[in-house]
């Protein structure tokens, strides 16, 4: 799967902790910034939906919960109450899910650090080549 996608970490207060954004197809800075803010909208806007389904079915996974324009979003609930928002244009719902879980174990592995403070932006350099290293494995 190639082209542009957005992951973000939701904590459960609604608060982003992790940005990952790959593929803007805009040049200049004050594009770059509005697709970033056009993103964390599309996310922000997609929480209402993540929390619907989360109730309503017994997987961690939820697939694709909702669509804007071209953008489909999948959504991944952890026990702990933090959402993991991917927005994409192409549909590989495999890749997704593998993606999820793999990001999710590197995320246990972080939170068993003794000073790693929950709920809090994701600040660590390793975490960061981690996912982007995820990504690039399963989104080329």
């Amino acid at each position: 799967m190639r082209g542009p996608y957005y992951f973000v970490i939701v904590g459960p207060e609604d608060n982003p902790l992790f940005e990952l954004s790959y593929g803007s197809p805009t040049k200049s800075q004050d594009q770059k910034l509005d697709f970033r803010y056009l993103n964390q909208f599309i996310a922000h806007a997609a929480l209402d939906m993540i929390e619907e389904n989360m109730w309503s079915s017994s997987s961690t996974y939820l697939k694709i919960v909702d669509k804007f324009n071209d953008w489909l979003v999948s959504a991944f609930v952890t026990p702990s109450g933090l959402r993991f928002i991917f927005m994409h244009e192409e549909n590989s719902e495999d890749h997704i899910r593998a993606f999820f879980q793999e990001v999710y174990e590197a995320y246990v592995r972080l939170s068993m650090n003794p000073f790693f403070v929950e709920n809090t932006k994701i600040t660590s350099g390793f975490f960061l080549k981690k996912v982007q290293q995820l990504a690039r494995k399963h989104f080329g």
